[in-house]
């Protein structure tokens, strides 16, 4: 079913607004801020299992000693081995000499004992798996208010372009990642604070002021909105990024197009900031009202001394913010993204009852995989009312006719949903096997089936989030389920087809690994209309050295000609495994995009099914992307940032 796209990272910012000693009072834990770190990041665990990594400064602390501090892992239960070690100087201590401590001497003990600290889950769209590519990164100066500390939930379409305006800059960045080439803008942004504070102060304001004095001025004036102004000039993508200034400043930031998610919780005790809401309200025990989305285009800044601002630093463009947040990627408890989910299968269920014949009594309904379930039960809470309506309206028929048995009472008044949980996820079972023809053996072992629930009458019903490439319904999941015996199966997904490839965070930007390309392509060819394929090429042949801002989408002609129950009822053929005993039918119903707007109004980015990019980069992607599928290059679609030196 929803195969495993490497998505969104996971963000978290703690900064305490009280003394250490207030917590060490309060709640008798003077790293109650790093719990709340590590319980925001497991709660955000579905955002990024390829590697976890924090960054902590710390207040006040003397000449000489260490002041921020960084650990990443790339292991498995990356979080745990983190928090393991961050954890470690703090359980060595003991409540009892914690206790009898002073915070400025448990701090010396303690090297990641802070008082404002950021994490970071990482799943990797690009780069390898080592530690080194897990953030936050680190930007190094033996000034504090110049070291800077980064982690992102980012793409950039553009990290070329923005790797040789630093080269033009005078600089000589060093790595192929995106991450690397922001840190380095953001760096030499901050740099350039300092000089222009240093250069605007007036003499006045700099009399008397020795070295240090003057350092910590400027520190204290340092703008980051300014700061991010200049550094943005020209990034394309979608991101949230939050950041520690080695001074004590903090910040997150969020693109003008609101793409990637970003949220904020602010109380008496503590300042947080998380990529889902629901982490916040949950980790802080408080309503998700309480919990505001940072503004696209917006700059939430922490100061040293405590004072909070949210200003702009770009102009906000039209909002794009990422549907698939709200259908697969966040975690379903979020109360807005549940209502949703849960919408978005009530809007199939005419389309499920009417592939039915409205035979709801010989069919299953159940769902694969667990994210699935708040969709299932939107699709089955309205089956019921659509079938509870027909049966009125069947009895009144037999009521009015005079016609009128105690068992056509009972049939039509106790006729209900059969509902059952078919497919269970073994979650300890993991694919690590890379051989093809052995992981494809292991793939079919990952979901254990109930057996005994499905007659052979029955027309199975299963809900899924998406389907994307149909890689795991074609090697796993349609031959598991066929030995349940069904009549046949109709796979539901509660998001339309992904037609287009993403570039701003999502793991899917080949054109030719969708399953609804590969459908189209073989409609086409069935048709003989290969030469519109060879038209999409020329044209995107003529645009390929065009500005970003000038290419357009070409490649929705090659969609036009087709209903998307024509692309589902293809998408259902090339599913099916060649060597399939079982000899039922295998129907797919897809959402309509009518459906997802309407059953998630506030949240416009639908790029990946509609090719209507938030930004003039990702039309350069998906040109990219379908000149690279017809020459058969596989890989990334987007620039990668430099060569690696």
């Amino acid at each position: 079913m929803s195969e495993h796209i490497k998505h969104e990272c996971g963000l978290a910012l703690v900064r305490l607004r009280q003394p250490l000693s207030y917590y060490q009072q309060k709640y008798q834990d003077a790293a109650w801020g790093l719990r709340k770190l590590y319980l925001l990041m497991e709660k955000q665990h579905n955002r990024g299992q390829d590697g976890a990594g924090v960054a902590v400064v710390k207040f006040g602390m003397p000449p000489g000693t260490q002041y921020i501090k960084r650990i990443r892992s790339e292991k498995h239960n990356a979080i745990e081995r983190v928090f393991d070690t961050v954890m470690k100087d703090v359980k060595r201590q003991g409540p009892e000499r914690i206790a009898q401590r002073d915070t400025a001497e448990l701090k010396r003990k303690c090297a990641f004992l802070g008082e404002v600290m950021i994490g970071h889950l990482r799943y990797a769209t690009h780069s390898g798996n080592s530690a080194t590519n897990c953030h936050p990164y680190i930007r190094s100066s033996n000034t504090a208010s110049r070291n800077l500390a980064i982690a992102g939930n980012f793409n950039m379409t553009n990290s070329a372009e923005l790797f040789n305006q630093l080269v033009e800059w005078g600089l000589n960045p060093v790595g192929d990642s995106d991450t690397q080439v922001i840190l380095e803008r953001l760096g030499y942004c901050l740099d350039r604070e300092h000089e222009h504070l240093r250069s605007t102060m007036g003499p006045d304001s700099l009399k008397g002021l020795d070295g240090k004095a003057l350092a910590g001025e400027v520190s204290s004036q340092l703008d980051m909105s300014r700061i991010l102004k200049k550094a943005s000039e020209g990034w394309d993508g979608g991101y949230t990024l939050i950041g520690l200034i080695g001074n004590g400043d903090a910040f997150a930031f969020r693109d003008p197009s609101g793409i990637r998610p970003g949220f904020f919780y602010i109380d008496d005790e503590v300042v947080a900031i998380a990529s889902e809401r629901i982490a916040l309200a949950n980790v802080f025990d408080v309503d998700t009202e309480k919990v505001e989305p940072i503004g696209p285009g917006r700059v939430f800044i922490i100061k040293r001394d405590g004072e909070i601002k949210h200003v702009p630093f770009t102009d906000p463009l039209e909002p794009k913010q990422c549907t698939f947040e709200r259908v697969y990627f966040s975690r379903g408890n979020d109360p807005e993204i549940y209502r949703e989910r849960k919408a978005l299968g009530a809007h199939l269920a005419t389309r499920v009852y009417e592939a039915l014949n409205g035979d709801v009594e010989n069919a299953v309904f159940s769902y694969i995989p667990n994210t699935a379930d708040a969709a299932y039960r939107g699709l089955v809470a309205e089956l019921d009312r659509i079938t509870r309506v027909k049966r009125i309206d069947q009895l009144w028929e037999c009521i009015e006719s005079g016609k009128i048995s105690r068992d056509d009472v009972e049939r039509l008044y106790n006729g209900r949903l059969r509902t059952e949980r078919v497919a269970q996820k073994d979650q300890r079972l993991r694919t690590f096997i890379t051989h093809d023809a052995a992981r494809r053996d292991l793939v079919a072992h990952i979901y254990d089936i109930t057996r005994g629930v499905v007659k052979p009458t029955d027309t199975l019903v299963v809900v899924d989030d998406s389907i994307v490439r149909g890689t795991t319904l074609r090697e796993s999941i349609i031959t598991m389920l066929s030995r349940l015996g069904a009549k046949n199966i109709i796979f539901v997904s509660s998001a339309p087809p992904i037609m287009y490839p993403d570039c701003y965070g999502i793991d899917m930007s080949e054109l030719g690994r969708f399953i609804a390309f590969e459908a189209a392509v073989a409609l086409l060819k069935e048709r003989s209309q290969e030469h519109i394929l060879d038209e999409v090429q020329s044209k995107c042949q003529e645009q390929a050295n065009l500005p970003s801002g000038q290419i357009v989408n070409q490649v929705a002609a090659i969609y036009d000609g087709f209903s998307l129950d024509e692309l589902s009822a293809k998408i259902a053929q090339l599913v099916r495994p060649k060597n399939l005993r079982w000899g039922g039918d295998i129907q797919i119903i897809y959402q309509t995009v009518e459906g997802l707007r309407k059953s998630i109004p506030n949240h416009h980015g639908d790029w990946y099914f509609t090719g209507n990019y938030p930004t003039p980069g990702g039309f350069k992607v998906l040109n990219t992307s379908y000149l690279n599928w017809r020459a058969g290059t596989t890989g990334r679609a987007y620039e990668v940032a430099s060569t690696k030196t």
